[in-house]
């Protein structure tokens, strides 16, 4: 079977085969793709992708959801805080 570049684990795939899977579960399935994609990888492409991929027959199930909201938060930009935010220059 030949690995799939944007899913490489199956965890996507393997999400969306799971019966009555929670969205906080798909969260932290998402959260483990994310960190293994490589760094050069256009994580917005990837997601738009996975969608196209699975969201048809599949727009209630939780991992269609976690998708549609990285798809809105990728790039948004963080608010530091701790010691660095407080720092002068």
């Amino acid at each position: 079977m030949e690995r799939d570049p944007l899913d490489h684990k199956g965890l996507i795939r393997e999400a969306y085969r799971i019966d009555g899977i929670t969205a906080p579960e798909c969260r932290s399935i998402f959260l483990d793709w994310a960190l293994s994609l490589p760094g050069d990888q256009d994580q917005t492409g990837a997601i738009t992708t996975l969608l196209e991929r699975y969201r048809a027959g599949n727009e209630e199930h939780p991992m269609t959801g976690v998708l549609q909201d990285g798809l809105l938060t990728v790039g948004r930009p963080r608010r530091r805080g701790g010691w660095k935010s407080r720092q002068r220059e």
